[in-house]
């Protein structure tokens, strides 16, 4: 019996109880847990955008006036949303190291496209004076946007046909791709896709936001937009119902959007456009569709500041004095890259 015994007693010593067997199937699991949120936080933090402003003021600077460029991070194709000025922008990011070849390089090969949220010439007029030098490229937006550039622009009368309809000889230079609000769109040539949603620029006039996609994440850019409150329009609230899931789970890099007067400016002449107030007015809005917290250190990118001598001073006082929501407030600057 003792041999059997002795038996017993080394497998009883040597046999793992259930008890160990779960306590290691919890360290796995543990670590597959930890292994993947490192992984996750690791995808987030690398960069999914670069982004290249060639213009960022709103108006009265006519060398500096909304433009940006957007890649996908690692590449050189980008889009252009809106281009109210770029060979300027262009030159001065070759001036300081974002790009090695030279700015008319940059225009005819690395833009493959534009976006235009709206066609006040403040938003279009680089893409128009760069018209004859430029490369064949589609150009995006709204039906009514579109409709502008090729009736009142391309027409031979205020510029030459350089797009692919209306009065004869088309050119064919530019290829006019409507947008369907809403509608996933690739843009041709890049790694990027886009949705467009209507905005209201005082009504009845019409603007866009643009939802950039790279992979999982996104880049949200708005052209000139009023308040839904001053518009009386649902807008914004039908774009931040859109967004509120991709800030949730932190697919959202950014958001770029207009503030282009103070405080003060009264409501009858803001003409589609936003103060710091209403700026954060509209971005809590957006916080109570995504939750608590959801949008601190969001970067929030502020475009389109008025020029006009002590209003951009005030502008960056009254948003950095209010903004309770915690998100990372940036000024962009013409000819400087930014990552998200």
């Amino acid at each position: 019996m003792e041999p059997l015994l002795q038996t017993r007693a080394q497998r009883a010593g040597t046999e793992e109880q259930p008890h160990t067997r779960a306590a290691r199937t919890r360290r796995k699991r543990a670590t597959l847990l930890v292994g993947l949120l490192l992984l996750a936080l690791g995808a987030r933090a690398q960069p999914a955008f670069t982004v290249v402003p060639l213009g960022v003021k709103g108006g009265l600077a006519e060398g500096n006036l909304s433009a940006y460029l957007v890649a996908a991070a690692g590449t050189s194709s980008y889009v252009a949303l809106d281009a109210g000025s770029l060979r300027p922008g262009a030159e001065k990011a070759v001036a300081n190291g974002v790009f090695k070849v030279p700015a008319a390089e940059v225009l005819a090969q690395y833009v493959k496209g534009y976006c235009l949220s709206h066609p006040h010439l403040d938003h279009v007029a680089g893409l128009l004076l760069n018209a004859p030098d430029d490369t064949p490229k589609p150009i995006y937006g709204l039906g009514a946007c579109l409709a502008t550039m090729q009736q009142s622009y391309f027409n031979w009368q205020a510029w030459p046909n350089f797009a692919d309809g209306g009065r004869a000889p088309a050119l064919g230079k530019y290829q006019l791709r409507e947008l369907t609000p809403g509608l996933p769109t690739p843009l041709a040539g890049t790694a990027l896709s886009v949705q467009a949603f209507a905005l209201s620029h005082g009504a009845p006039y019409q603007s866009t936001a643009f939802l950039v996609r790279s992979q999982g994440s996104y880049l949200l850019y708005l052209g000139d937009t009023g308040a839904d409150t001053v518009e009386h329009t649902h807008h914004l609230r039908d774009l931040w119902r859109v967004v509120a899931p991709l800030v949730q789970r932190h697919a959202l890099r950014a958001i770029f959007i207009e503030a282009s007067y103070p405080n003060a400016q009264p409501p009858g002449q803001l003409f589609g456009h936003l103060t710091p107030a209403l700026l954060l007015h509209e971005l809590a809005a957006l916080g109570e569709l995504a939750g608590p917290g959801a949008l601190r250190e969001l970067p929030v990118v502020v475009t389109h500041l008025k020029p006009t001598p002590g209003n951009e001073t005030l502008i960056r006082q009254q948003l950095a004095a209010a903004n309770t929501l915690g998100v990372r407030v940036l000024f962009p600057e013409q000819g400087r890259a930014l990552q998200f």
